[in-house]
């Protein structure tokens, strides 16, 4: 009897875990889940599984609520979180699939299950992605065989909206980030670029981005103790080949993210994360296994060292002090470099079939082990002294509804206010010929600053930097930082002069102005000596006057955001 009791449970719990298998098990290995297909299954895990819940948080740009798988099976308050995100390109389908198998491998404790922490992952993220479904939008991937496409409802690349914040999926992230409150953060992609042996390659947050505590730590001990364990899995793997029409011999650099992006962003709040990128020509059943397998090792590591990986967090913010120096711009130290054993194939040139001009391609009957330049220490390029405060008017309203998503502690002045503050003024930028994700990105910012004593006005917003998100306004309010907001465009306004003058009215009182003001009359004389075309040129002149008399408005390019150091 005994015997028949321990039959029938075995084949009730064997029948129960067939009853959950994917849509990408239940195919040839070469498909991928439909969303409807996903949310269904994520909502039978839900029902019948006590450690599984699905919360909705915020909505895709085509209205579709983004879903949050949650794996928690000790049901302890503020249990660390270990975030994943899906289908941010949903053509890159890999993790998407191997989410769904791991969430559910949890919950039948077909694999290790974590006692410190809990698994939190965006079932899709780029909804309106995911439902344009077809075969060819990802034309260098083997498999699979019909996926999503990179852009959202309004083709944006989310993966440059972090810090701009055009889409309702980028507000979305955000607020489900710091519903979380990460302790490790994995975004789950394909490559493009190179051909080689590797299955999984990685970008690791930058190191110096990252910081001295934290960066050393994820870098030295973390990540190579989970790649060490990919290994033993039989998966190949390298850091990121950031190679693009070239073959990797000569060597390659570490991936910078900058803000924009997904790891990027999360590193502003002192988390350490992980952009899985599988490589786009393996087939597309080992690329999800890796992809599996990278969670499965990351999430065994972080349930171990959760006191540690903590601790080092809680120490780098002592680094973020008002008047330490902050880099706000980074370039790669081409001195340098570790070596890699790069495992490729030998490339060539042969006659292109449609140009007859030569073309690069990849030799797999040739594969070799070679030692190449792996180039991942970068230079600070720009740095600045953190101010104690910035001072924000009412005014910009668009920012400010950005730093309160981002949990950005704020004081508003109870009465008007005369502050002295240092006060930048716009000297010089860039601007991309083309559009750039909506945008006319600016870049190479150049600001000079002074000390000037300004009127503020009641409700006008103090924002201290002694806060855990300093790093986020940092890199977000410093112009001349990489994805500041000035350099997203959201401060053109500043950069337009408003009032004019007509020349035949003007020209009277500059006379004037020059007859009575004796350090102007000297400034110009100066000018027209040193400069023989400014001499010949009667109108540059009289703008020349006018813009350094008090006719002229004197905002254009004044940074409407304080400093106070």
């Amino acid at each position: 009897m005994k015997k028949i009791t321990i039959l029938f449970l075995f084949q009730t719990i064997f029948s129960f875990a067939q009853d959950f298998k994917t849509p990408y098990e239940k195919g040839n290995g070469n498909q991928t889940t439909t969303y409807e297909e996903m949310v269904k299954f994520y909502e039978d895990l839900d029902k019948n599984f006590e450690s599984i819940s699905v919360v909705e948080k915020g909505k895709d740009d085509n209205g579709e609520l983004i879903r949050v798988v949650i794996f928690d099976n000790s049901k302890k308050q503020n249990i660390p979180v270990i975030f994943i995100n899906n289908g941010i390109h949903p053509g890159e389908s890999d993790g998407i699939d191997a989410t769904m198998m791991l969430i559910r491998d949890l919950a039948l404790g077909k694999i290790k299950v974590p006692q410190n922490t809990k698994v939190a992952a965006i079932e899709a993220y780029n909804i309106s992605g995911m439902q344009r479904r077809g075969k060819f939008s990802r034309a260098n991937q083997n498999g699979p065989e019909e996926h999503g496409f990179r852009g959202n409802a309004r083709n944006f690349d989310l993966n440059r909206d972090f810090i701009k914040n055009d889409t309702e999926n980028a507000k979305a992230f955000q607020e489900i980030f710091h519903w979380l409150k990460p302790i490790y953060f994995i975004d789950n992609h394909v490559s493009n670029g190179a051909d080689y042996q590797y299955t999984f390659t990685y970008i690791s947050t930058n190191k110096e981005r990252l910081g001295n505590s934290l960066g050393t730590y994820f870098h030295q001990e973390m990540q190579p103790k989970l790649i060490q364990n990919m290994e033993k899995s039989k998966i190949l793997n390298v850091p990121y080949v950031n190679i693009h029409g070239d073959s990797p011999d000569e060597g390659f650099p570490a991936f910078m993210d900058s803000p924009r992006y997904a790891t990027g962003y999360t590193t502003l709040f002192n988390i350490p994360g992980t952009v899985a990128e599988t490589h786009m020509l393996k087939p597309y059943q080992d690329r999800v296994k890796a992809t599996y397998e990278y969670m499965r090792h990351s999430i065994n590591f972080v349930d171990e060292n959760y006191l540690d990986i903590s601790k080092k967090m809680m120490e780098e913010l002592t680094n973020y002090l008002p008047n330490k120096k902050y880099a706000i711009r980074w370039k790669l130290d081409s001195t340098k470099y570790s070596f890699i054993d790069f495992k490729g194939y030998e490339a060539g040139k042969k006659p292109s079939e449609i140009s007859g001009k030569p073309r690069l391609f990849y030799d797999r009957n040739k594969p070799f082990t070679r030692k190449v330049k792996f180039f991942d220490t970068y230079k600070a390029d720009k740095e600045i002294i953190i101010p104690t405060y910035y001072v924000i008017p009412k005014s910009e309203g668009k920012i400010i509804e950005n730093l309160k998503r981002n949990q950005i502690k704020f004081k508003e002045l109870q009465s008007d206010s005369l502050i002295t503050v240092e006060s930048y003024k716009i000297v010089d930028f860039k601007t991309v010929k083309n559009p750039y994700e909506g945008h006319y990105l600016h870049f190479d910012t150049q600001v000079s600053s002074e000390l000037k004593t300004k009127k503020f006005r009641k409700g006008d917003y103090l924002v201290s930097t002694k806060q855990s998100g300093v790093k986020f306004l940092l890199e977000t309010l410093e112009p001349e930082a990489v994805d500041s907001y000035f350099n997203w465009n959201f401060f053109d306004g500043i950069l337009g002069q408003k009032e004019y003058f007509s020349d035949y009215v003007f020209e009277d009182t500059a006379a004037e102005l020059l007859k009575t003001n004796k350090a102007l009359k000297t400034a110009f004389e100066l000018k027209k000596a040193s400069d023989a075309k400014f001499a010949e040129d009667g109108a540059a002149q009289l703008d020349w006057v006018y813009k350094n008399s008090e006719y002229y408005e004197g905002t254009v390019n004044q940074y409407p955001i304080y400093r106070i150091r």
